[in-house]
């Protein structure tokens, strides 16, 4: 009997997944040209601010609308091992779902964490470059630190999210449009419907869980941060219960 695949090994196969595929490369270049481009254009169009929190919050503006090419990558992930059937390879290497899943979730949400950590250090040297504010922009303090790594947060939280989609759901189409729709349109076009609407709205894991000025769809950043990752968390434990119960 041969022994069990040692958890480092089981990353090391899910990277090299990742890395291997195209969509992953371009979701990863549209992610960093959205971000990125955004990023600065808003810091470039805004020549003072009145707080470093608000400058880097614009500057970081682009990552509610490349937020969907993360849903694309993990999801993507998940399913794509469905639809080609290598799932039934991972698995036999892997018999315990569950660590094959945990490790799948863990190696897309770091790459996405890391890169976004990048990103948003891109888009505060924007705002430190380009909007003028009193005392200047910080990377510490003045809520500017917090604001970053929210917006890490949020991207890992939305992978893990997505990842869990494509592997609940097994379709990378079916998965993406659940995706958007919790992360991107439900949030948006809820508040629309008055008060139930909005309180609907506060129930989704929402665009931005930072003080974004043009997405903000719900309470403060603590319960967006709460409410995202309780989305995260528990369509995550749903995937992994059905994967061990249903057939590959």
């Amino acid at each position: 009997m041969s022994a069990p695949v040692r958890f480092p090994a089981v990353l090391r196969s899910e990277w090299t997944k990742l890395v291997s595929v195209r969509s992953t490369w371009w979701s990863a270049a549209v992610y960093v040209l959205v971000a990125g481009a955004f990023g600065w254009l808003a810091a470039s169009t805004t020549p003072s601010a009145d707080s470093a929190g608000n400058a880097v919050g614009i500057a970081l503006i682009g990552f509610g609308f490349a937020q969907f090419a993360v849903v694309v990558v993990g999801v993507t992930a998940a399913a794509g091992e469905f639809a080609t059937g290598m799932v039934l390879a991972s698995l036999a290497a892997v018999p315990r779902r569950v660590r094959w899943l945990a490790a799948k979730t863990g190696v897309v949400a770091g790459a996405v964490a890391g890169l976004t950590g990048v990103l948003a250090l891109v888009c505060w040297l924007a705002a430190r470059s380009l909007t003028a504010v009193d005392g200047g922009v910080p990377l510490v303090g003045a809520g500017v630190g917090r604001a970053l790594l929210l917006q890490v947060a949020t991207a890992a939280l939305t992978a893990v999210l997505a990842v869990a989609l494509g592997a609940l759901l097994r379709s990378t189409a079916g998965g993406v449009g659940a995706g958007a729709a919790l992360v991107f349109l439900l949030p948006l076009l809820l508040p629309l419907f008055g008060r139930t609407g909005e309180r609907l709205a506060e129930a989704l894991p929402l665009l931005r869980v930072g003080g974004d000025p043009f997405l903000v769809a719900g309470p403060g950043w603590a319960v967006g941060l709460a409410v995202t990752a309780a989305w995260a968390a528990g369509t995550w434990l749903l995937a992994a219960v059905l994967l061990d119960r249903r057939d590959p």
